[in-house]
């Protein structure tokens, strides 16, 4: 089930476009619980491949709109969502549905996590960093910036890349540095999809859709509240009160607050927030593996 060639899937070739594909996938009607449950049911138990195709299929929709979400990277549309798609097969062969929630929840996960590695991967990563918070920097610079700085364009201003800098746990000379990479590279939501004229706020529009996504990402983020929760009990007391100030609030504690709170240098703060931080991830991410949230390797 690794790849494409196991379903009647609908091609994504050059010879029909984009618009072409969007127009296929539309047809593939979203399953209702029940009907999901018994398809996945079956699939597990007998590894009749019909029901998968029709698993798969139903989902189409949600993969291109998610991949969709990151055409300010700017790279083809229609190879984010191949690899995409194969994000979503292999969530759907993994899928549990006995764990009470629903595929599409499930597939996000693995979804991402196939695109942004395609992204990675196209914009050579090597160059842009490995670390867990440069990663986290180049996926989340766009919406932080658009939350501080909404109508700026080239470069940020300096108390704006502190604050980001400051955020994300990264240099302001690599904020400034993926700015610069990133800046440029937006897609107006009015761009043709094809020959025939259409625009992607066209397809967008699909009150069905919209609704099974916010679902799913409603789901995500009780998913992540819970892993959060949960493993924030690891941290020590002085632990957790640094990062429930330094990056739970909405308006973080400054280091000198908590420099004098706890009578160490701001240096230090700092390293037992990002120390503690890093215990966090880390328990996080092996907790939703055990769980069967995520991809294992």
């Amino acid at each position: 089930m690794s790849t494409a060639t196991n379903y009647n899937l609908p091609a994504l070739s050059n010879e029909g476009g984009l618009s072409a594909y969007l127009s296929q996938i539309k047809k593939f009607p979203m399953l209702a619980a029940e009907e999901e449950y018994m398809l996945a049911k079956n699939w597990r138990t007998t590894g009749n491949i019909k029901s998968a195709e029709k698993l798969v299929t139903s989902h189409l929709r949600l993969v291109a709109k998610i991949a969709m979400g990151y055409r300010g990277y700017g790279l083809p549309v229609n190879e984010m969502i191949s690899e995409g798609n194969v994000g979503l097969m292999q969530a759907v062969k993994k899928f549990k549905p006995e764990k009470g929630f629903r595929l599409a929840t499930y597939a996000m996960w693995w979804i991402k996590a196939s695109i942004q590695e395609y992204i990675m991967r196209s914009w050579s990563l090597v160059k842009i960093g490995t670390t867990t918070a440069q990663k986290k920097l180049f996926f989340n610079l766009k919406k932080i910036k658009n939350q501080i700085a909404p109508k700026s364009e080239g470069d940020l201003k300096d108390e704006h890349v502190t604050e980001i800098a400051n955020k994300l746990a990264v240099s302001k000379d690599e904020v400034v540095s993926m700015n610069r990479r990133l800046s440029g590279k937006e897609l107006s939501l009015n761009s043709p999809i094809g020959e025939g004229g259409d625009e992607w706020q066209d397809w967008i529009e699909d009150k069905g859709l919209d609704h099974e996504l916010k679902f799913a990402q409603r789901e995500e983020m009780k998913q992540r509240k819970n892993l959060l929760t949960d493993s924030i009990k690891i941290l020590n007391d002085r632990e957790k009160e640094i990062i429930y100030a330094r990056r739970l609030n909405d308006e973080p504690t400054t280091l000198e607050n908590l420099s004098k709170k706890y009578k160490i240098s701001r240096e230090r703060v700092r390293q037992i927030e990002n120390k503690a931080f890093e215990k966090l991830q880390k328990h996080m991410l092996n907790s939703a593996k055990s769980k069967n949230l995520l991809p294992a390797n």
